[in-house]
């Protein structure tokens, strides 16, 4: 089994779009961190807003794309709010979309 890389993970993690911006959740800033074991893949995120309608599509996503990996065998993902989502965790790419 090959090694699993963050950078790919990032990668597919791109498809990932919040359905209300319409932006990747990579280039949002939304991905605090990846985490590899072996084939398990952790996930730590936040989302926009606490109590944002879209959490469990949004986790989902994550989890999807991240599982669509051939050597993933499972990914966890953690939703956490600290430290919060502020629009400067923005890509500069998505910032300037929006300025």
């Amino acid at each position: 089994m090959s090694k699993i890389i963050k950078e790919e993970v990032l990668k597919q993690l791109e498809s990932v779009i919040d359905p209300e911006l319409g932006v990747d959740v990579v280039n949002l800033g939304l991905i605090y961190d990846v985490s590899i074991d072996d084939s398990v893949v952790t996930i730590t995120m936040t989302l926009t807003t606490p109590g944002c309608p879209l959490h469990d599509t949004m986790v989902n996503g994550v989890r999807s794309a991240v599982r669509y990996h051939p050597n993933v065998s499972h990914c966890e993902v953690n939703v956490v709010w600290e430290p919060a989502w502020t629009p400067d965790k923005m890509s500069d790419k998505v910032r300037d979309m929006f300025a």
